[in-house]
C-alpha cells in the first residue's frame, strides 16, 4: 500500500496495478514456518498474503482482513483452492475488529501479524474511489463504501477552524489555515479535481517541491474519514494479545504520523522502567512484553524504488513477543 505517489517526473515509471511494498523484507521477519498461524491486517491486493500462505504451507492458516470490499472480492478470486482448504479466511473488516474476530473464528495464537498501513494502488488507480488528487473524480475516499461519512462531507460541512485544524493534524501542512479558508469560500466542493485545484489556488502551486499542494489535504482527509490513526492506535495492543511468545508484529506505515505511533508503541511496550514525569528520578520497573527487532526502520532499497515510485515513503517496523514472566 502506498501513499499518493510524488507527481511523476519523465524519468519516473508508471505502475500498472497494484506493487508489493516490502514484501521480502515484511514476510522474512516474521519468521514463519510451515504449520504457523499468520494474519494479514490489510490485503490489499494480495502480495504479502501470498507470501504467507507459502511461508506457512502445507497446513498453517492465514487470516486476512481488509476494510474494502473489492479488496476481499479480488483476494477472494485469487486465493479460491486456498479458501476451499481452510487455509485462508477472509473477513471484510477494519483491523481493529482483529481481537474480535479471532475469537468468533476460534483462531490459535498467531507467529506473525503484518499491517500495511495506507491506501492501495487499486484505490488510487480508480478515480470513482476519490483517493487520487492525478485523477478527478467524486470526492469520497472511504476504504469501506458504507463508512456514514465521507471526504465531500467533511470538506462540506466542518468550519473553518475545523477544517483547518483537521488538514494541520492529519496533514501536517502548515498553510492549513489558509486551505480551509478558500475551501469555505468555494464550497460546495464535490469532486478531486476540484479540491486539488482550489488548495493549489490557495498555496500558490510551491515550485520545485516533488509533492503535489494538495497531497497533505488530501491525505488529512482520507486519514480522517477512515479514522486511520484511531484504528492504528486499537489494533496494537491486540496484536500483541494475539501473538504467541516468539511471535512477531511488522507493520509497513507510509507517513510520519502512522511511524511515529508505531514508533512510540514499541519502544513503551519494550522498556523495563517507566519514568516518572513529576520526579526527575523517580518511575517504576516494569515487564516489557515486546523486543524491537528493528533497531532502525527498514526502507525500499533503490531498485525497489526504482520500480516502484509509490513505496519511497515506506518503513517497516518488526517487534517480538516475549514470553511471560
Amino acid at each position: 500500500m502506498s501513499n499518493e505517489p510524488a507527481r511523476p517526473s519523465a524519468d519516473e515509471p508508471t505502475q500498472p496495478g497494484h506493487v508489493t511494498v516490502l514484501l521480502e523484507e515484511a514476510t522474512a521477519g516474521l519468521n514463519l514456518a510451515p504449520g504457523d498461524i499468520a494474519i494479514d491486517g490489510t490485503v490489499g491486493g494480495g502480495g504479502h498474503t501470498e507470501r504467507l500462505l507459502a511461508l506457512t504451507a502445507p497446513d498453517g492458516r492465514v487470516l486476512g482482513l481488509d476494510a474494502d470490499p473489492e479488496a476481499i472480492a479480488r483476494v477472494q478470486a485469487r486465493f479460491s483452492q486456498e479458501i476451499a482448504y481452510g487455509r485462508l479466511i477472509l473477513v471484510q473488516s477494519d483491523y481493529a475488529a482483529m481481537s474480535r474476530i479471532v475469537a468468533e473464528i476460534g483462531l490459535g495464537p498467531a507467529q506473525g501479524i503484518l499491517l500495511d498501513i495506507g491506501v492501495s494502488s487499486y484505490q488510487l488507480d480508480n478515480p470513482q474511489r476519490g483517493f487520487s488528487l492525478m485523477q478527478p473524480g467524486p470526492l469520497d475516499m472511504r476504504f469501506d463504501p458504507t463508512r456514514p461519512i465521507s471526504a465531500a462531507e467533511l470538506v462540506n460541512t466542518l468550519d473553518e477552524d475545523e477544517l483547518a485544524d483537521l488538514i494541520y493534524r492529519y496533514g501536517e501542512e502548515r498553510h492549513s489555515r489558509r486551505i480551509a479558508r478558500r475551501l469555505v469560500q468555494q464550497r460546495p466542493i464535490t469532486t478531486t479535481g476540484e479540491l486539488a485545484r482550489i488548495v493549489e489556488q490557495a498555496v500558490g502551486g510551491r515550485r520545485g517541491e516533488r509533492i503535489h499542494p494538495a497531497t497533505r489535504t488530501f491525505q488529512a482527509l482520507r486519514i480522517a474519514v477512515n479514522q486511520e490513526l484511531a484504528q492504528l492506535e486499537a489494533v496494537l495492543p491486540q496484536a500483541l494479545s494475539l501473538l504467541r511468545p516468539g511471535g512477531r508484529l511488522a507493520v509497513i506505515s507510509f507517513h510520519s504520523l502512522e511511524d511515529r505511533l508505531v514508533k512510540q508503541w514499541m519502544q513503551t511496550e519494550a522498556r523495563d522502567f517507566v519514568h516518572d514525569r513529576n520526579h526527575p528520578f523517580g518511575g517504576e520497573r516494569r515487564t516489557p512484553t515486546l523486543r524491537i527487532v528493528t533497531a532502525k526502520p527498514i526502507t525500499p532499497s533503490a531498485a525497489e524504488i526504482a520500480r516502484n515510485p509509490r513505496s519511497r515513503s515506506a518503513k517497516l517496523r518488526i517487534a517480538e513477543r516475549l514470553p511471560a514472566r
